[in-house]
């Protein structure tokens, strides 16, 4: 794991969402530093995804603020905050199926933080996204036809031509069969090398611990650590959250 000395690239102070009554995040606080890779973990429920679409502008918060290098980005749409350079993959990817992988990554390439208005110059770099991340061979495939991981690969590939400085992965290796798996891990690592910034939602703490420079832990809404991966696996509150006081006690 790396040292981050750098200035923070994201802070959230106290965002809070509820729905119909119930606290989905309440008042929760962090900070990214540019160019770490910080996992998000939580039980299912905890609000992690929530907390990406507060982030990334798909729900407005309750209460709370998002900053963005230093610029407040809380109620901006969507789209803004990708111009802004914040992206995001979701758990269930839904690529445009009836449009070749190429042709997917093409329209990311025409939107985000730099946009190209040449369809010749967005295939050009769309066909080198793909090759980074391993699809070089099935630019021509159907979106709909790919199997699972490569379809994980487009939903990254599509995330990477809005040309982001923080990068959201939500779950990105759920379903992936080991050797998949670490594949996907390489991937993050190199994209960390090209200068960006990722936060990782993932229920793989193999993953997580392996990867991350810092942890941020959610339960029932709320932030109940934070750290490097070693103190969490050593944090008594965590191992409450995820196998009950008895383990914690032991």
């Amino acid at each position: 794991m790396i040292e981050q000395k750098s200035s923070p690239i994201l802070r959230t102070e106290e965002l809070f969402k509820s729905f119909a009554g119930l606290v989905a995040v309440r008042k929760v606080s962090f900070t990214v530093h540019e160019g770490e890779i910080l996992g998000l973990i939580g039980p299912n429920g905890s609000g992690k995804t929530t907390l990406f679409n507060l982030i990334s502008g798909f729900l407005m918060p309750d209460g709370g603020r998002v900053e963005f290098r230093g610029k407040e980005i809380t109620r901006l749409k969507p789209h803004r905050i990708c111009e802004a350079g914040i992206v995001r993959t979701f758990q269930l990817v839904k690529p445009f199926a009836e449009m070749t992988a190429l042709q997917n990554v093409v329209a990311g390439r025409t939107y985000g933080s730099k946009p190209i208005r040449s369809l010749k110059q967005a295939r050009t770099e769309a066909e080198e996204i793909l090759a980074f991340t391993g699809l070089g061979g099935k630019k021509s495939v159907l979106a709909g036809q790919l199997g699972l991981a490569d379809r994980k690969r487009l939903e990254i590939a599509r995330a990477l031509a809005t040309k982001p400085d923080l990068l959201l992965l939500d779950e990105s290796m759920c379903g992936l069969n080991p050797v998949e798996t670490e594949d996907a891990i390489r991937l993050i690592r190199e994209i960390r090398s090209f200068g960006i910034t990722v936060i990782i939602v993932e229920h793989i703490m193999k993953v997580v611990i392996g990867i991350s420079d810092r942890i941020v832990v959610m339960n029932a809404g709320e932030k109940i650590a934070e750290g490097k991966p070693r103190e969490i696996t050593t944090n008594k509150t965590v191992i409450a959250a995820y196998l009950g006081k008895r383990y914690a006690e032991r």
